[in-house]
């Protein structure tokens, strides 16, 4: 069954174009992700599906009597109302028999309004769904139903607008970020719950493991084409690949053809019959087709990194308390060179306060931190950019110099830079309040990178950043060679990037995991209840843990938790360019180019494996 269909929308701001003829529909029980660049239309394309907004031409058709519900960035809640009384003004009939039956059970003296209150409950089988939402309320921490929505902190409003909609059960639900304000507990609840329900959904979101999991069809607008993957991320990452090296080997035959067909033209005399005019017609399609190469999106900035003494940053025995919390409790790390730290836990269990006494923006109640000379912090905090009115994307940067030092003397200009990080000649001209909430991100990102600090803090990077810009971004700090700690509900991203956790368990309780997020998780599912609920009281130090039970030390414990991960993406690359080969999809001029590729890969993954087995013979 159709819910709806977007057909031959478009979409133009003045002479830039959004969008063109975009054209798809959603069905009943597909869960579909909407995939595209930052600042090429997205927001405006959910915005024209809930009505917001309309397209220049063309048009979207929604079944008639469906139920579609929209969480969008922005919440449209009362300040005036409490939790409870927010999720009863939903136009929702059982709800209404619910709040009946919960003021009813306040005056129990009235029986008439008592019983027929109990009676309603029964008829629409309320029992159930009433147990149903306040399980919702409980999962996304929304407890105290008294709390009134302009008492609540930004994180609050979204879930109880997720929390909202979920309860209403709509046919259609329309997504828009919606892990965003959500911690790691809460977001692997919600990807069981829609993993599970019955419903219809429509997303836009950069959580790739949300799309593994929970995707059962990908809608991606590139280059103002829109591409169909029936599958989830990983099938959409395989099949897009795919798409590419096939469009390519089409282009490079194009290329060949319209050198031919362009010394043809130019022995051409002035005066055409109609067949050469027919062929000249066709030389102008062959050579739009030879020039529509992709341009893959790459940041290229090469760090003029200040160089680190041997003192980095050392936290002694650091204390901080509130009244309500304590956030730390002698707390003493001593940083190393080249460190990757992913720091993880609940909201409210002070990851943005650390950071804060961490940079001294902060002071803590006792102990010291001590930055080593040589150390120069980026810190990139979740509150971005605050440009001037009328200031243009160039401006931000200039005022950092119109040339930036780059390594072995080089220096670049304001402009270039910005065309690594990916904002082309006519962007940079832009307004920045025009930026789309991603490319200010990314702008934000850019100005924290060109101060060249060699100890780079990251507070929830990946917020608001679309897919292709997490890859860029996770492509450059893999190759960051100072010390890096990031807070990030990202699990892909924390993954991928990081060697070890600070986990935050709150009461002062900070742990130290040898692994990434999904070692953690592995670790926590795998583990006796009874060590968890130890684990508040009893601290474990995992370096002495692991150098005892492994028998290796706590940096080989992170280097041989980091090989088997290199392994597993070396063994991946090498069997996509062998099926490359075995497929005869590798042109010509690209077989030398591909072999080189694939001999590195081989290379690399011996002396991985090598290693590997010197530290096995270790454990073992």
């Amino acid at each position: 069954m159709n819910y709806l269909s977007v057909e031959n929308i478009s979409k133009a701001y003045g002479e830039r174009v959004l969008f063109d003829n975009v054209s798809f529909g959603i069905n009943k029980d597909q869960k579909i992700a909407f995939i595209a660049k930052n600042g090429s239309g997205k927001t405006t394309i959910m915005n024209m599906i809930n009505g917001f907004d309309e397209p220049d031409s063309g048009q979207i058709v929604i079944r008639k009597g469906i139920n579609m519900a929209f969480l969008s960035q922005n919440n449209n809640l009362q300040d005036e109302l409490t939790i409870e009384e927010s999720v009863f003004a939903s136009d929702n009939a059982t709800l209404k028999v619910i709040e009946a039956y919960e003021k009813a059970l306040e005056n129990p003296e009235d029986e008439e309004v008592y019983q027929r209150a109990f009676d309603d409950m029964d008829r629409l089988n309320a029992w159930d769904f009433e147990t149903q939402y306040k399980q919702i309320l409980s999962k996304l921490k929304l407890e105290d139903l008294k709390l009134k929505v302009k008492n609540l902190s930004g994180g609050q409003k979204k879930r109880l607008s997720l929390a909202i909609i979920l309860i209403n059960r709509p046919d259609l639900l329309i997504l828009d970020e919606p892990t965003n304000h959500l911690d790691l507990e809460m977001i692997e609840w919600l990807e069981d719950y829609f993993a599970k329900e019955n419903i219809t959904l429509f997303m836009v979101t950069h959580d790739r493991f949300f799309l593994e999991r929970v995707c059962n069809e990908i809608i991606e607008l590139d280059n103002n084409k829109v591409y169909q993957y029936k599958g989830n991320y990983s099938y959409y990452l395989e099949k897009k690949e795919e798409r590419i090296a096939s469009e390519n080997a089409s282009i490079d035959k194009a290329q060949n053809l319209f050198v031919k067909e362009l010394a043809w033209m130019r022995r051409q005399p002035k005066a055409r019959t109609t067949k050469s005019k027919s062929r000249q017609d066709d030389f102008y399609v062959i050579k739009e087709k030879a020039e529509s190469r992709r341009k893959e999106n790459v940041v290229e900035l090469e760090i003029n990194m200040e160089r680190m003494g041997s003192k980095i940053i050392e936290m002694v025995k650091v204390t901080k308390k509130f009244p309500e919390k304590t956030i730390l409790n002698e707390f003493s790390y001593s940083f190393q060179r080249g460190e990757r730290i992913g720091i993880i836990g609940k909201n409210g269990t002070g990851k943005s306060t650390y950071l804060n006494l961490l940079t001294q923006t902060i002071q803590p109640d006792s102990g010291k931190v001590i930055i080593g000379d040589t150390i120069k912090i980026g810190y990139y905090t979740q509150s971005g950019i605050n440009p001037k009115p009328g200031q243009k994307v160039i401006d931000i940067i200039k005022e950092y110099g119109e040339y930036i030092p780059l390594t072995k003397g080089k220096i670049i200009s304001a402009s270039q830079l910005l065309e690594r990080f990916l904002f082309d000649a006519k962007k940079q001209y832009d307004f920045v309040e025009k930026l789309s909430g991603g490319e200010l991100k990314r702008l934000y990102l850019c100005t924290v990178l060109i101060q060249n600090p060699n100890f780079l803090i990251l507070d929830e990077p990946t917020n608001d950043l679309d897919i292709v810009t997490l890859n860029v971004l996770e492509s450059f700090l893999l190759d960051y060679p100072g010390c890096l700690l990031v807070v990030s509900h990202d699990r892909y991203f924390m993954d991928k990037i990081v060697d070890h956790l600070f986990v935050f368990r709150g009461e002062g309780e900070v742990e130290d995991f040898p692994g990434n997020y999904s070692d953690f998780r592995s670790y926590e599912d795998s583990a006796d209840p009874k060590v968890l609920n130890s684990v508040s009281t009893e601290k474990i130090n995992w370096k002495e843990k692991n150098a005892t039970s492994t028998g290796l030390s706590f940096n080989e414990q992170k280097e041989f938790n980091k090989i088997e991960r290199e392994i597993k993406d070396l063994e991946f690359d090498k069997a996509k360019i062998e099926q490359l080969f075995t497929d005869g999809k590798v042109a010509d001029d690209a077989i030398e180019k591909k072999a080189n590729e694939l001999q590195n890969i081989i290379k690399k993954l011996e002396a991985k494996e090598e290693r590997w087995f010197e530290l096995s013979a270790k454990i073992e």
